[in-house]
């Protein structure tokens, strides 16, 4: 049977780095038209764990279709990472996500991800950090200002 140490060396040219993070993401995200995930899929563990503000995710099947499913909802997706650092199996980076809806204005979102490596140099999870509600009420004029109140009164 083969090893995850032996998969992730099939699988991975070079060991992911925070340099080799910010190529891949940077090729990911198109400047135009929809984003493509299939040069970084090779770099997920079968058995990743993807969380964020909205769901948790368990098995790469399931990450995939979660692409699949944001890629459908938007017109075009564009991330600009900010700043990138890695500490040992921790790669942790900054980042502006621009969501582009057909019929809806465009959304950006601030954010950052976590991604823990296992010993064979693979994602093994993923954590994505960002406050969605906050960044798409910012674009509704007066809607935001309530937000922001509600927020403060009770969180604040």
């Amino acid at each position: 049977m083969e090893t995850v140490a032996e998969h992730s060396e099939q699988l991975l040219p070079d060991p992911l780095s925070a340099e080799l993070v910010l190529d891949l993401w940077s090729r990911t995200y198109n400047k135009e038209g929809k984003p493509d995930w299939s040069h970084i899929f090779p770099y997920y563990h079968d058995e990743i764990i993807f969380q964020d503000t909205i769901q948790r995710i368990e098995g790469i099947d399931e990450f995939k279709q979660m692409c699949a499913r944001l890629t459908k909802r938007c017109e075009q997706l564009n991330m600009d990472i900010d700043s990138i650092a890695q500490n040992g199996s921790l790669i942790f980076f900054t980042w502006k996500m621009t969501m582009i809806f057909r019929k809806f204005p465009s959304t950006p979102i601030y954010g950052s991800t976590r991604l823990t490596l296992n010993e064979g140099g693979m994602i093994i999870e993923q954590r994505d950090f960002y406050d969605l509600w906050g960044d798409i009420f910012n674009g509704i004029p007066r809607f935001k200002k309530m937000y922001r109140r509600f927020m403060k009164k009770y969180f604040g």
